[in-house]
């Protein structure tokens, strides 16, 4: 009963789906909550001793809800361990009811330790005094939202502030506190755990947004009744993973160049250069068999040096669209680079026009949605890869309304725009507007210039190779973060350049790393 996981399950929730639902599959297995509750905590029990099996003193920070049941679940295993165990109580002790009130009873009639904290002294003063190498955070459940008390807020950051100066380990239970379960955002803080686990289903927030910064490794503890959740429980919310990420199709033996078709790229405005080249460079790599760019004439030499696969188009708008690289591209990507000026807005216009006509495959991202912004419209095979900030100025609002929300604004962004939104950061979300995927691949190394470009090339250029937009769109996100996190391995984060990903996602695309 106490497994956990590092393998993720394939569907995530909202926190009000897994209460609901918990309860009705509890109910069918006739299993009492308080059975689950007891599960949790020894699940948890069991990742803090495999992380620190040397474990000496632990606190254990309780709430008055479930979440602080599963706490005190976890405290009376540590004593019974013969562990130093504290368990600092947020609550007054009579308000706590139902199965928190019998595992809080069952720790205390074991002589366990417990401090009702009132006040940030109170709290200073017990923590002091257990001294602890391990902090459990069992604070606020999955049902948090909105604003910390004052109180919570001086503990949490006390709670880091150790963590960072004593090097204490945190295990956050089922969710850092302070984090929102359903969005990743946070109002005020949150817990910077170092390991959290979470149970029965995953919780869509743990997986995108500011979630990346608190939740450390994330584990999956089922309880021994996901199976029944997940059958009972629809979701429209999907995991991307290894495990379900969809494969490009094998090439037959006698493919040739015009099997797959011909890219049209279009950026690189004057003083420009780099976006284009990361971007079409990468579509090379990932397989498209023929990239023609279309850039200004004093980048043509800048995109087409050392690169002699690259083809060059006209560098106009009132030239591009007489020629036969114009008329017989089988997709269009557009943006990197493509700066703001009249001749980007004329080329911008071509291919938007186009779009309209022939509705071919168009890939925008960059400068492309800052035109787009200005002139919105529907289509359905346009796939958008906007940031936090364009996303902001697609939708016509702040950065923190798209943070604290990403997955209502990436399905905002398809109802506006149409096509496939790739709403891009940690836990990149990829919506079609009947599926939304969270991307796990990634790292923090690529948070430098030109990864959106080269994200941006592989796309248009699985488009040319797999038939469904949509997951050639997934297997883009996937593969791309999967290429980092490869040269995250081999390299390390710090420094890692957009142009490091080329060879290692050549080699995984072919099958040559996995």
């Amino acid at each position: 009963m106490n497994k956990f996981t590092q393998i993720l399950p394939q569907l995530a929730y909202s926190a009000k789906q897994v209460r609901e639902n918990e309860v009705k599959v509890a109910a069918k297995l006739a299993l009492p909550m308080f059975q689950l509750m007891l599960r949790a905590g020894e699940a948890a029990f069991a990742l803090l001793l495999h992380q620190c099996p040397n474990a000496q003193s632990i606190a254990v920070i309780c709430g008055k809800g479930n979440n602080g049941g599963d706490g005190f679940v976890l405290a009376r295993l540590a004593l019974q361990a013969g562990i130093n165990v504290k368990v600092l109580l947020l609550a007054d002790k009579n308000l706590i009811q139902g199965d928190a009130q019998t595992a809080m009873q069952q720790y205390i009639n074991l002589a366990g330790d417990m401090a009702t904290i009132a006040t940030e002294d109170d709290f200073k003063q017990g923590y002091q005094q257990c001294s602890p190498d391990i902090v459990v955070d069992a604070l606020l459940g999955t049902g948090f939202k909105g604003d910390l008390s004052p109180l919570f807020i001086q503990i949490i950051e006390f709670i880091n502030q150790q963590h960072y100066q004593q090097r204490t380990t945190i295990l956050s239970i089922d969710i850092p506190s302070g984090l929102n379960a359903d969005t990743g955002a946070i109002t005020n803080t949150a817990i910077n755990a170092d390991s959290t686990i979470t149970f029965i289903a995953l919780k869509k927030g743990l997986l995108t947004g500011q979630a990346a910064n608190y939740i450390g490794d994330l584990y999956f503890a089922g309880l021994a009744v996901e199976q029944s959740f997940a059958e009972t429980t629809s979701s429209n919310i999907y995991v991307l993973q290894h495990s379900n990420k969809p494969h490009l199709p094998q090439r037959k033996p006698a493919s040739h160049k015009g099997d797959i078709g011909l890219l049209l790229a279009v950026g690189g405005g004057e003083g420009l250069p780099g976006a284009i080249r990361l971007a079409s460079e990468a579509a090379l790599r990932s397989g498209a068999a023929l990239v023609s760019v279309c850039c200004a004439q004093q980048n043509q030499a800048l995109v087409f040096n050392g690169r002699p696969e690259l083809m060059l188009a006209p560098n106009t708008a009132e030239l591009l669209i007489q020629t036969k690289v114009f008329n017989k591209a089988n997709a269009l990507l557009l943006g990197p680079g493509l700066g703001r000026s009249h001749w980007a807005e004329a080329l911008f216009s071509l291919v938007n026009n186009d779009l309209k006509a022939q509705r071919r495959i168009q890939v925008v991202d960059a400068d492309g949605l800052y035109f787009l912004a200005k002139q919105p419209d529907v289509h359905s095979q346009r796939v958008i890869t906007p940031h936090s900030k364009e996303a902001a100025m697609l939708l016509n609002c702040t950065i923190n309304d798209i943070e604290q929300d990403r997955f209502a604004a990436v399905e905002q962004l398809v109802q506006k725009y149409g096509g496939i939104c790739v709403l891009k950061g940690a836990g990149s979300l990829v919506c079609n507007g009947q599926q939304t995927w969270i991307n796990t691949s990634g790292n923090a190394g690529m948070a430098s210039g030109g990864m959106g470009d080269v994200l941006s090339g592989i796309i248009a250029a699985l488009s040319l190779q797999i038939t469904d937009l949509f997951t050639a769109v997934k297997l883009a996100v996937y593969i791309h973060g999967k290429a980092a996190d490869i040269v995250a391995q081999q390299q390390g984060q710090y420094g890692m350049l957009a142009s490091d990903l080329f060879l290692p996602l050549q080699a995984y695309i072919s099958g040559k790393i996995q």
